[in-house]
Order: C-alpha cells, then sequence, then structure tokens
C-alpha cells in the first residue's frame, strides 16, 4: 500500500509511518520544514516539501497514495486563528487533494471532545475542538472512505496493544505508539470505513476493540 501521511513529522505520524514502512508499505511524508526531512529518511518515510497552509497545490503532494492520513495541527501554543487555518483549512485542503487524485481512503486524526465542542467563543482549547469538528464534519460529507478516531490525551508511555474504543467515552489518556497501531489497524479493517469513535487506553487488543465498533 502507498500512504501519504500530512504532518508527517508529528509523534505519531512518525510512530505508523515506521509501523507501515517496516511492513513493506510505502509512505509519502508531507512536512513543510526542510530540516526535518532527514528524520523521515531515518525511518524510510518518503519527504514530500508541502505547506497545507500556504500551497494551493496539495494533491501534487499525495501523487498516487492509495490512502491519506491526516495527522497534522497547528500544535500547542498557537494561536486560535492557526487552529482554522491548519486543523480545519489542512484538512480541507487535503480533502481536496484526494477527491482530485481518485485516492478513496481518508483517516482523520481528530480529538476527544470533537463530538460536541463547546458552544463559547474566545478559549483557544475551545477553538482548536470547534476546527477538529468541522474537519470531521467536511470529511464525512466528502464522499471518501473515511474513518476519524479522536483519541485521548496523549502520552509518550510504552504501547499496551489495548485499548477501548466508543462513539462517545469519558475522558482518558492513550500511548501514541497505541494511536498509531489504532491508525495502521484501521487502514487494512474496511469496517472501520464510515465510523467515527473516540480511543483511550483500555484491556482489549486493538482489532478485538476495532471489531466492535
Amino acid at each position: 500500500m502507498e500512504v501519504a501521511i500530512a504532518g508527517a513529522h508529528g509523534k505519531i505520524a512518525q510512530l505508523l509511518g515506521k509501523l507501515l514502512v517496516d511492513r513493506g508499505d510505502i509512505v509519502w511524508g508531507l512536512i513543510r520544514n526542510p530540516e526535518h526531512e532527514a528524520d523521515l529518511q531515518e525511518i524510510g518515510v518518503e519527504p514530500v516539501l508541502c505547506d497545507l497552509e500556504a500551497d494551493d497545490d496539495v494533491a501534487e503532494a499525495v501523487g498516487g497514495a492509495e490512502a491519506v492520513v491526516f495527522a497534522a495541527g497547528a500544535g500547542p501554543g498557537s494561536g486560535a486563528p492557526r487552529k482554522r487555518t491548519m486543523d480545519l483549512g489542512g484538512a480541507v485542503k487535503l480533502i481536496d487533494a484526494a477527491r482530485e487524485k481518485g485516492i478513496r481512503r481518508y483517516l482523520m486524526v481528530s480529538a476527544m471532545g470533537a463530538a460536541a465542542p463547546p458552544a463559547e467563543r474566545g478559549d483557544v482549547f475551545g477553538e482548536y475542538l470547534r476546527a477538529k469538528a468541522e474537519a470531521d464534519e467536511a470529511l464525512r460529507g466528502s464522499g471518501l472512505e473515511y474513518t476519524i478516531v479522536r483519541p485521548g490525551g496523549l502520552t509518550d508511555d510504552e504501547p499496551s496493544g489495548r485499548v477501548h474504543v466508543g462513539e462517545r467515552l469519558e475522558r482518558g489518556e492513550i500511548a501514541r505508539a497505541d494511536v498509531a497501531a489504532v491508525l495502521l489497524a484501521c487502514l487494512d479493517a474496511r469496517h472501520t470505513i464510515d465510523r467515527s469513535f473516540d480511543v483511550v487506553s483500555g484491556d482489549t487488543p486493538i482489532a478485538e476493540a476495532l471489531a466492535s465498533i
């Protein structure tokens, strides 16, 4: 499989990229900073320079991929305007690129809370969740074969390979490595197409947990 990952230098994205490469897939990593190229090459991911906020021709960056993964984000410390230009605008640009290139499969790394974001304006985290919610809705209406994964609080703990998934879960944490493993499993599991779910650490093996959605 050939997979294009937007935000490929992020922690979850690098973990997913390595999992894909290790099993023999071809991975294109979309990044905006050329200084990150070496990090991707070290794990076998082919870097592609593409600024999702500034570039209009994102379709060229995803090339002939069979699936795309949106793992980009404005990141901590960014203000509300950038939540919309990256977490929403970047995701929509990748949707448009996938449709233009005939790429059917799209995985979205969203966030727990995006299923019901707060209505109040002004709070940056609230703006982030609203941007994620709008991006998720744009993907649902795109006609693409989507999976929207909404992880809880992210940690750098060692992966357990066990999770809890559901439409709406109580707040919890999950290792980034387990999120990457969930994304990998979703790429292979067609029953996760057109599904959105929260995911946190749990007691159920990932394949078994995904089988329940």
